[in-house]
């Protein structure tokens, strides 16, 4: 096979840049490489290992892509993660899509990738068991969130594929079980990267739709690869986010995605989900019938009872006149009763208020107040002359302590001829001549007042200051 002639471009630029007449700078000749590659090719898809895997603060992944014989690096930004559902990691083969990019600063081509799904039944397995543990722990899959199926829903709304055997299994079961039921079917890609955003637009779009009772995502069996789609965190996400009940149906009994733990209800195949759906309308005439002869049943049977209790009520009033004579007698009974009983209650409460009365004038507050009265004058005067007792006793001692501090004060010293010398300027007194010199200003205190002074001379025994 011939090689692919090179375009003429090529030619004609780098003809001109092997001039000497024309010198490129580093930052020229990158960014005509950058224009020449990104020019040549547009998105495209790639498979490769995993290797060098890591992920700064700023959210993007960066890593390098290999197989045997060479390796490219390569960039998932922050916002393209949102589209794969599983983390990357050393060692996974994945196939990703992506374009390529010259990262201008250090001169390096890199593809820079918007998709990427596992490749390989180890991938795989990886990448869901990574994504139910994810939504697990965020309480996608609890139970409690869980929509309960309506009994007869007036529509269904069906997710799958137009060229599958789920639909006609599906549409085959409701006929035979249910004739009437209405169903609006959204046909949607079930395989591949675009089944996923296609899977996520039906669910949204059938929740915008008043009489659909419950929605059925479904597709026929497959293989690992096959049921990725149903793998999706997207799709996760809007079966969980639906309003309105959804039954996932994908694969066959054995096969589990990630849409059956975030559905309301799990069904081992598309016809299983028919059957859940959508009840037997044999089974429900049957049903009415029944119910409709145990209602008449019971409605017999009430009326054979309510005609037997009219029966006995009858025979039990055989004269109402009679009975009417014996209840005005026991009224009249009853009335005498009560009228002793008020009497006798009355002449026991005057009883009650006489006693009351005369204890009251016994047990006067009058007489109280007054022994109260002649008892508060006697404390008074007592706590008085106390009072004027404990006043004169606190003056003896107050001037007794006045003496003795006059004889201990200062001033009583000062006024017997002596002095307080302090030195300036921070007024410490004198007690020993090595403290001063000559030339420093002290204060002297007398008792009538104060002056300062210079020291001129210092004066003391020699044996004393030479210590």
């Amino acid at each position: 096979m011939s090689a692919k002639p090179e375009p003429d471009f090529y030619h004609n630029d780098f003809n001109n840049f092997s001039r000497m007449d024309t010198i490129l700078t580093v930052t020229e000749l990158t960014q005509h490489i950058r224009s020449l590659l990104e020019a040549s090719f547009g998105f495209l898809w790639v498979t490769g290992e995993i290797s060098n895997c890591r992920q700064p603060s700023s959210g993007h992944v960066y890593f390098t892509l290999k197989d045997e014989n060479s390796r490219i690096r390569a960039v998932f930004f922050r916002q393209s993660l949102k589209n794969i559902g599983f983390s990357l990691e050393d060692g996974m083969n994945i196939v990703c899509r992506g374009r390529v990019a010259v990262y201008q600063q250090r001169g390096e081509y890199q593809l820079v990738l918007d998709a990427a799904e596992p490749r390989g039944v180890g991938a795989l397995q990886i990448a869901f068991e990574q994504l139910k543990k994810k939504l697990d722990e965020e309480g996608l899959f609890d139970p409690s969130r869980k929509k309960k199926l309506p009994f007869l829903p007036r529509r269904i709304g069906i997710v799958t594929s137009s060229t599958g055997a789920a639909i006609r299994d599906i549409l085959n079961i409701t006929k035979r079980r249910f004739p009437s039921v209405n169903i609006l079917i959204a046909f949607v890609r079930v395989q591949g990267v675009d089944a996923p955003p296609e899977i996520c637009e039906a669910i949204t779009l059938l929740n915008t739709i008043d009489d659909v009772d419950v929605i059925i995502v479904s597709r026929g069996g497959g293989s690992l690869e096959d049921l990725f789609p149903f793998n999706d965190e997207r799709v996760a996400r809007s079966i969980a986010a639906s309003a309105i009940p959804v039954v996932s149906a994908v694969g066959h009994e054995i096969d589990f995605t990630i849409a059956d733990f975030a559905a309301d209800l799990r069904a081992p195949t598309p016809s299983a989900a028919a059957e859940l759906v959508v009840p037997s309308r044999t089974t429900m005439i049957e049903i009415i019938h029944t119910l409709r002869n145990r209602l008449m049943l019971s409605h017999r049977l009430m009326r054979d009872r309510l005609k037997e209790r009219i029966i006995h009520n009858r025979e039990r009033i055989h004269d109402p006149k009679r009975l009417i004579d014996d209840l005005r007698i026991t009224i009249d009974d009853l009335s005498d009763h009560l009228t002793d009983s008020i009497h006798h209650g009355v002449d026991v409460r005057k009883m009650s208020l006489s006693h009351s009365m005369s204890m009251l004038k016994v047990l006067s507050p009058v007489t109280r107040v007054t022994k109260e009265l002649l008892r508060l004058d006697v404390m008074m005067k007592n706590m008085t002359a106390a009072v004027e007792r404990l006043c004169d006793a606190a003056k003896k001692r107050l001037q007794k302590d006045m003496a003795v501090l006059d004889i201990l004060s200062p001033l009583a010293v000062l006024r017997r001829g002596y002095g307080i010398v302090t030195k300036l300027p921070d007024h410490t007194i004198i007690r020993d001549i090595k403290t001063v010199a000559s030339g420093d200003c002290v204060h002297i205190t007398v008792s009538s007042g104060g002056f300062t002074a210079e020291i001129t001379e210092i004066s003391g025994r020699e044996s004393e200051w030479e210590k």
